[in-house]
């Protein structure tokens, strides 16, 4: 199918942002971690609201500060963009569900982004999206992975080298037919890291588009820094 031209404000994106992210250590959830003197959420916000196909930003916020987040995020958006803000849950997938029923019927895009990734540029939405309106039902950005990949034995031993070829790292956003996801979501019964997970387990083909370096995984401190340095650099 021949991709369509972007319409503006068609997708709505849902950013889970109510886990404490224990590999961070000990502190605040890691969305409401300073990056810069801001909250990794108000980078990851900004960042999505930049790209033209965002109606709607819908964040699963810790369940006791979610008007602390409203207040956080308001003047982050404007009126080209609405903002909800929903109680999260206790993993990560509860909190993309509580999101998802948040979103009005007339979205029929839907992208899911976590906050951790939060100097993903717009053009990566964008990438998405449009791979969504060529006819996708659920696509990932990937990027192929360089180190070499090894299978480790519970004693630590190395069994195997695993070929890389195939292989690729996934990011978010992550991209879904609004159908996909709440069927992926309602049927789900076992917890998955992310949503591409459990859209795979549905029988739902998932498609790729490139990934972007700067979509990576703020994790642990050290990422922190990697963050700070690229911020500082633009």
């Amino acid at each position: 199918m021949t991709a369509q031209p972007p319409v503006h404000g068609d997708v709505a994106i849902l950013v889970p942002a109510a886990g404490m992210g224990v590999r961070m250590g000990p502190g605040s959830p890691k969305a409401l971690r300073p990056l810069a003197g801001e909250p990794l959420l108000v980078h990851a916000v900004r960042h999505l609201r930049a790209a033209p196909s965002t109606g709607l930003i819908v964040v699963a916020a810790p369940a006791g500060a979610v008007a602390d987040v409203e207040a956080m995020l308001a003047p982050v958006v404007d009126a080209g963009c609405a903002l909800l803000v929903v109680a999260g849950g206790e993993t990560r997938q509860e909190s993309v569900a509580a999101a998802l029923s948040a979103v009005p019927a007339s979205f029929d895009l839907v992208l899911v982004h976590d906050a951790a990734r939060a100097l993903a540029p717009p053009e990566l939405v964008e990438s998405v999206a449009a791979a969504l309106r060529a006819g996708s039902a659920a696509v990932v950005p990937a990027l192929p992975v360089v180190d070499t990949i090894k299978q480790v034995g519970t004693d630590g031993e190395i069994v195997a080298t695993v070929d890389r070829e195939p292989l690729r790292a996934v990011q978010t956003p992550q991209g879904f037919r609004r159908s996909v996801l709440e069927a992926a979501h309602a049927a789900a019964t076992l917890a998955h890291t992310d949503d591409a997970g459990l859209v795979e387990r549905a029988g739902t083909r998932v498609d790729t588009v490139p990934g972007d370096d700067r979509a990576f995984k703020i994790t642990r401190p050290f990422d922190l820094l990697v963050a700070e340095a690229l911020l500082a650099s633009t």
